[in-house]
């Protein structure tokens, strides 16, 4: 026998700040013209996981180099990493003098 019974919807999320008179008044106080203090929480929000996704990323890349050097016993040290982005920064530049000589 089947259901025909939606789930139920989580509650909307209603964030504690938009009680605290304090917070009110701080976040008042640095609106942007013709913005909201929701307006201010939904970016502070989005942007917040956001950075999560992409601290995540981080993470995931991170362990994967570090299964990938134990795999195969090349590691690099600190050294040679600032070594070889120097490098790369240096050929960035010289190509970007060039272009604009």
């Amino acid at each position: 026998m089947t259901s025909n019974a939606k789930p139920q919807a989580e509650p909307v999320a209603k964030p504690s700040v938009l009680h605290d008179e304090e917070f009110q008044a701080a976040a008042k106080s640095v609106l942007r013209e013709g913005e909201t203090v929701s307006d201010l929480i939904d970016r502070s929000a989005r942007a917040e996981v956001e950075y999560r996704k992409v601290q995540a990323d981080f993470i995931t890349r991170g362990l994967a180099s570090l299964a990938e050097a134990e795999r195969t016993g090349v590691f690099y040290s600190d050294e040679d990493v600032h070594n070889m982005l120097n490098d790369k920064l240096e050929k960035a530049r010289a190509r970007k003098a060039a272009h604009f000589k």
